[in-house]
C-alpha cells in the first residue's frame, strides 16, 4: 500500500486558523476566499476545534442560527480527532472512514500544521484504500464472526 506521509501533503499549504470568537459569517468568508472546506479553531496557538462546511449546514443553517451573530465556539467540533504529520496518509483515511467525516486536523506538539481531507485521496491512496476495504469485507464474509 502506498505510504505517502501526511507532512508531504500539508507542508506547502497555508494553515487556515481562526479564534473561537470569530463569527460563522466571518469564518465562511475566509473559507470561501481560501477555497477551504474547513478552518481550524485555535486558542493560544493550540488546536481547540474544527469548523467545516458540514457544521455550517447542520449546526447553523438547519438550526436557524444567525451566522453574523453565532460564534465558532458555539458550533465548532471541539477536540476533533487529529493525526501527526509523520503518519502515512492511509491512517488519515481510516480515521475519516471510521468517524464518517471528511477532514482531519494535522497536529504536531499540540499545534495545527494543516488539514487533510477526503479530497486528498485522489491519487494512489484511494485505489489502495478501496482495495483494502473490499479485502476486509471479503474477509468478514469468509471468517466466522
Amino acid at each position: 500500500m502506498t505510504q505517502r506521509a501526511i507532512r508531504s501533503i500539508v507542508e506547502h499549504r497555508e494553515v487556515i486558523t481562526a479564534p473561537e470568537s470569530m463569527t460563522v459569517s466571518e469564518a465562511a468568508t475566509v473559507m470561501k476566499e481560501k477555497k477551504a472546506g474547513a478552518i481550524l479553531i485555535v486558542n493560544e496557538g493550540k488546536l481547540a476545534g474544527i469548523f467545516t462546511e458540514r457544521d455550517a449546514l447542520y449546526r447553523v443553517v438547519a438550526e436557524g442560527r444567525d451566522a453574523k451573530a453565532t460564534r465558532l465556539a458555539d458550533v465548532m467540533t471541539r477536540d476533533p480527532r487529529t493525526i501527526h504529520p509523520d503518519k502515512p496518509f492511509p491512517d488519515a483515511l481510516q480515521i475519516m472512514h471510521d468517524g464518517s467525516f471528511r477532514n482531519v486536523p494535522v497536529v504536531e506538539d499540540g499545534r495545527p500544521v494543516g488539514v487533510v481531507s477526503a479530497g486528498d485521496a485522489v491519487g494512489p491512496e484511494l485505489k489502495d484504500f478501496i482495495f483494502e476495504l473490499l479485502r476486509q469485507d471479503q474477509a468478514d464474509d469468509v471468517l466466522p464472526g
